[in-house]
């Protein structure tokens, strides 16, 4: 096959897709938690396909590893460009995009995806990471990609690199938060917290928060007011701001957000919100808010009930 000279043929351009089309969900996956935003990974996999179209195909031995490394490449310049425009991952209130999906499909084959899953909790800890860690971790330690392989991305010795997936290593084992592995003791939390709203049950509410829960918020920056981002943190504020937005209770629909339960805010039909949690020991210890508009216009919300 001639790849890139404009020699090839439609059928060769058409086998070139389809053996790119394979890999497009790993490489979905691996962009997702390089960046924590769907439109960017979206757009790091549409450039891995422009860059392998106008290559020569022929000559790659291992599609898949190429197209890593690429992808690799493109999410590190991205995160690098990020950095340098102080963009809102820097923001405390951040919150990566949710993967979202109804409760009510979950079967044996999806338990396996959910498995896979990357947890919002986990997501928000990348974000901290400086971009060469966050590339070097995911990679070798969620992908196993070998440090030899990583290191010409990250432009750094193949030692330099393991010590890049080490610091970022330690950091994630430090930060990200333990997490009830059953989905139905999750639910089980997350309805008491639910119910306690809807009644507008203080005490309740303490009693499903976990004393030093933290609620982080993600508006936008166009937002003002009562439901601007923020960060909340403890038992008691964060009960409280569940009571000033208790009205929206009625409109909540259980679904999965990053594979763990979680909750679409849809009034009429428009989501206003999605929110994650992190549920462990029985309380719920951590809350993740997209109230973005613009944001939320974007995730990928069918299948849902109602």
């Amino acid at each position: 096959m001639d790849g890139g000279d404009g020699g090839s043929t439609a059928n060769d351009t058409e086998a070139l897709a389809d053996r790119f089309e394979e890999h497009r969900g790993r490489l979905r996956a691996v962009a997702y938690r390089m960046l924590g935003s769907l439109a960017e990974a979206e757009d790091a996999v549409q450039e891995a396909w422009l860059k392998l179209s106008r290559s020569d195909a022929g000559a790659i031995e291992n599609l898949g590893a190429w197209l890593t490394t690429v992808v690799g490449r493109v999410c590190l310049d991205m995160l690098r460009s990020r950095t340098r425009r102080h963009e809102e991952p820097l923001d405390d209130t951040f919150v990566p995009d949710p993967v979202i999906r109804p409760l009510s499909t979950i079967d044996p084959e999806q338990q396996v995806l959910q498995a896979d899953s990357v947890g919002l909790a986990l997501l928000v800890v990348l974000e901290a990471l400086e971009p060469a860690e966050r590339i070097a971790f995911v990679l070798h330690d969620m992908f196993a990609v070998p440090f030899d392989d990583i290191a010409p991305i990250v432009e750094r010795s193949s030692a330099a690199t393991r010590q890049l997936a080490s610091r970022a290593r330690r950091r994630v084992q430090g930060s990200t938060p333990s997490s009830e592995p059953d989905l139905g003791r999750q639910r089980q939390v997350l309805d008491a917290f639910m119910a306690a709203s809807r009644a507008g049950d203080f005490e309740a509410l303490l009693a499903v928060l976990d004393p030093d829960v933290v609620l982080r918020a993600d508006s936008g920056p166009l937002v003002r007011g009562a439901a601007a981002s923020k960060v909340v943190r403890g038992a008691k504020p964060v009960a409280e701001q569940a009571l000033l937005f208790a009205q929206f209770t009625r409109y909540a629909q259980l679904v999965l957000v990053n594979g763990e339960i979680g909750v679409v805010h849809a009034p009429e039909g428009r989501t206003q919100s999605v929110m994650g949690v992190t549920v462990a020991d029985g309380r719920i210890t951590h809350m993740f808010i997209l109230a973005d508009p613009d944001r939320l216009g974007g995730l990928d919300l069918t299948g849902l009930d109602g």
